[in-house]
């Protein structure tokens, strides 16, 4: 298996161990950055127009000011040049991170977005729908706030930290987060679909979850294929009732769960939609 030796950082492919922010940083310091994650699949990277369109209207959101050669086409170009030089030739996991550079709080010394780029290699079971469902579990300690900024991938990323830190803690695959209303917004790398007499349901982005590249793509097949869906407001009451339940990302796409607490699911239309809506992906 490959190491990834090197990354990509504005514009130059340096080694891996070279250091990149001051002690001044205001992505380090405040978490004034955002991220995106990507994979790479047989020369590609899956969805990309669906990333190109988040990287941009998150640059827009955060009030970047991006110099004219700062395009979609310039990260992908990059993303391109550091998976070769990586040999990650198959299969790869990309993360972009776009952070403001140095500065206080309220002076910045620019609004440029620096680039970071890294890439590791994937095992060919990320291509697959797991066979042994996740358990998962309610982390009551963080809650998810619903605004402007909540549905973007941002560097400010504690709340998401710590419930992951409690998942493998409490020996669980993944840990749901709660918004201020306590119902379910999603998962620390994932958003949640619940399924019940045929419909599909996930929290709605004014719940406060993570505007998911795969959760765009996947409510767009959903509904191009004819099922049953609804955008709305998940309680622990609906997830306890639920007949099956799966996260998506953009690493996996889809994986099935077999429980939260003490709520057992069943795995019955996961596996179809995996093979209609993932598989074809690769």
């Amino acid at each position: 298996m490959a190491d990834a030796h090197f990354l990509f950082s504005d514009g130059k492919v340096l080694k891996q161990d070279k250091l990149l922010i001051s002690p001044n940083n205001r992505s380090f310091r405040y978490g004034d950055g955002f991220f995106e994650t990507m994979k790479w699949c047989k020369g590609k990277v899956l969805l990309e127009s669906l990333h190109s369109e988040r990287l941009m209207t998150t640059l827009e959101k955060l009030k970047f000011k991006p110099p004219s050669f700062f395009t979609s086409d310039y990260i992908f170009e990059a993303i391109q040049e550091l998976v070769k030089k990586n040999q990650h030739h198959a299969l790869a996991r990309i993360r972009v991170t776009i952070y403001r550079g140095d500065g206080g709080i309220y002076d910045p010394q620019n609004h440029f977005p620096h680039l970071l780029i890294q890439s590791w290699e994937l095992n060919e079971s990320n291509n697959k729908l797991n066979e042994n469902g996740l358990t998962i579990g309610i982390f009551k300690e963080a809650v998810k706030q619903a605004d402007h900024y909540s549905l973007l991938k941002t560097n400010n990323y504690l709340g998401y930290a710590m419930a992951a830190l409690w998942a493998k803690e409490n020996h669980l695959n993944d840990a749901l987060l709660l918004n201020q209303q306590g119902n379910i917004a999603d998962a620390t790398i994932a958003n949640i679909f619940l399924v019940q007499n045929g419909l599909i349901t996930t929290p709605a982005l004014s719940e406060g979850p993570v505007g998911g590249v795969m959760r765009k793509y996947v409510l767009t097949q959903l509904r191009e294929k004819g099922y049953e869906v609804k955008e709305g407001i998940v309680t622990a009451e609906d997830l306890a009732n639920a007949s099956e339940v799966f996260l998506t990302n953009a690493i996996y796409g889809m994986r099935w769960v077999k429980q939260c607490e003490k709520n057992a699911y069943d795995h019955q239309l996961v596996p179809v939609l995996y093979r209609e809506i993932i598989k074809p992906m690769f």
